[in-house]
């Protein structure tokens, strides 16, 4: 009777070897693996918090935004719905815990190295930008950005990608046309009352490209605002967006009927009409007529028109 080769009883770490290099077809083709159970069942070892010291690392154990990790923090959390009146689970094996957000990567420690790591990068607040309104002189731009943090599989929320822009306009190098061609362009994005332009952008799935194309727009409504087409040389006095003063009628019957009351006495010329449109009462009749033709007949601009009149006439 032939005598049989007992199975080969091999390591599990030469039999990885082996299939890794790839020739164990060659080697094990007429032999009988046999894989001895020590080697084969890994014992699970204790948690990492059994083994964590007292002083350990905080920042080496959560150096980043990551799940929660139960094995990881030695904290003694719960968190769910209590089943017949007890405590909530306990934190091994909780999805509660692990579906949510967490903050364990920001602890003071954390901030503290990363604020230790920036200031080598930091330079000081210049000394001249020391009120508000001297920061929005040199920096008129404002972007504003919101940061969400929610219960949800992703940590990135859909809002987070809005971009607003806002820049006063009287900020931007603007003549009267483009900055009354501005106003028009942007419609009700332009707050009157602030005089601030306010840019929203949510078409591109990234913050930063809506930053890129909401500086886009900015600079080209700044450029067609200065454009003339041949159409804008055609407008009338009744096709101009805001009433105007100078030149209008208003103004030349005012002017005729202060030199036929002899307001200045003696003089002709250029003289006596800058004179006369520099008086007081007439730069208040000038206000009250350009605000009743912009704003429309209310009770307080009649009133206005009213006693502007009455200085104006001396009555």
């Amino acid at each position: 009777a032939e005598s049989r080769t007992p199975p080969a009883l091999i390591s599990f770490a030469r039999l990885v070897s082996v299939i890794l290099k790839g020739n164990y077809s060659s080697q094990f083709h007429s032999e009988r693996l046999c894989i001895s159970s020590p080697c084969v069942l890994c014992q699970a070892g204790e948690p990492r918090t059994e083994k964590m010291p007292v002083d350990q690392d905080w920042t080496a154990v959560y150096p980043a935004a990551a799940p929660f990790r139960p094995n990881s923090v030695p904290l003694p959390l719960r968190m769910g719905y209590p089943v017949k009146g007890g405590v909530p689970p306990e934190k091994k094996g909780n999805l509660e815990l692990i579906k949510i957000p967490n903050f364990l990567h920001l602890t003071p420690a954390a901030i503290k190295k990363h604020c230790e790591a920036l200031k080598p990068f930091c330079t000081e607040w210049p000394a001249a930008l020391d009120t508000d309104a001297k920061c929005d002189e040199h920096f008129p731009i404002k972007v504003k950005s919101t940061d969400y943090v929610f219960a949800g599989p992703s940590l990135r929320h859909p809002s987070a990608r809005v971009v607003c822009l806002k820049i006063k306009l009287s900020s931007l190098n603007l003549d009267d046309h483009a900055r009354k061609k501005m106003v028009k362009l942007v419609g009700e994005r332009y707050c009157k009352e602030t005089d601030v332009l306010t840019i929203t952008t949510d078409s591109c799935p990234l913050r930063q490209q809506n930053l890129d194309y909401a500086m886009y727009l900015l600079t080209v409504l700044y450029h067609e605002s200065w454009k003339t087409d041949a159409w804008e040389a055609d407008k009338t006095v009744a096709d101009m967006e805001e009433y105007s003063w100078e030149d209008s009628p208003s103004q030349r019957n005012i002017l005729d009927v202060l030199l036929r009351m002899n307001v200045t006495g003696d003089g002709e010329g250029e003289d006596v009409r800058e004179q006369l449109l520099g008086r007081r009462e007439v730069q208040e009749y000038k206000d009250s007529v350009t605000r009743l033709k912009n704003e429309g007949a209310s009770e307080s601009a009649m009133i206005q028109y009213k006693e502007a009149v009455k200085k104006v006439l001396n009555l």
